[in-house]
């Protein structure tokens, strides 16, 4: 872990007290997706309710800058410039490198399509099916860890080669279970739960941005 990441990491500790207990656990989770993404695998996510909103805000915290600004490589920019002159120069002065995320929660006519069609339990399911590669990760979000459609997705992505991660409170649920790597919120009322996914996220966010980003 770099110095930096590694200062982010305790920082966040001597803020969130509370969160202590999941030291270890956050810590695997920071080196698996990094290896992953450095690896060219991706993330998958998916959660029903506030747990389907954070995985759109996971989403789009690491397919841009989040905490670095991440300019575009060298060669990319001089290629644009090359190919398309002042325009495609000022394109790669705004894009910044992105991480491959994809949210399950965000394609509503594929997923209203296919739970009209087959099985509204298996929306996650079916994407995971379609998207999923082994060496790929899937993070389940479910604040009692056991949404039906989040179990079946995870299901889905360990019969795929899959690393599956959940993100629960409570006693983790069925999902905890079913996933190689487990952060249960230490509460039992869903906002309160969700108030710790919110912060273990944005941290998972920022180390990762850090390990594999230089600004």
């Amino acid at each position: 872990m770099k110095q930096r990441t590694a200062q982010f990491y305790e920082d966040f500790f001597r803020r969130q007290p509370q969160l202590e207990c999941l030291r270890s656990a956050v810590e695997q989770a920071i080196l698996l997706l990094t290896h992953t993404f450095t690896a060219g695998g991706k993330l998958l996510l998916c959660g029903n309710g506030g747990s389907c909103a954070d995985c759109d805000h996971i989403a789009g915290e690491l397919i841009k800058g989040f905490l670095l600004k991440r300019p575009v490589p060298a060669e990319f920019a001089e290629t644009m410039q090359r190919e398309f002159q002042a325009e495609g120069a000022a394109i790669a002065q705004q894009l910044q490198c992105g991480l491959p995320v994809i949210s399950l929660c965000a394609h509503a006519a594929a997923i209203s399509a296919y739970a009209n069609d087959a099985d509204a339990e298996l929306v996650y399911a079916q994407q995971v099916l379609a998207y999923g590669r082994k060496g790929d990760v899937l993070l389940g979000i479910s604040t009692s860890g056991n949404a039906r459609n989040v179990a079946a997705a995870a299901q889905t992505a360990r019969a795929l080669g899959l690393t599956v991660v959940a993100l629960t409170g409570k006693d983790g649920g069925r999902l905890a279970g079913l996933s190689s790597l487990a952060l249960i919120a230490p509460e039992q009322e869903t906002y309160r739960i969700q108030e710790c996914h919110l912060a273990l996220y944005h941290l998972l966010c920022g180390a990762v941005e850090s390990e594999l980003f230089e600004r």
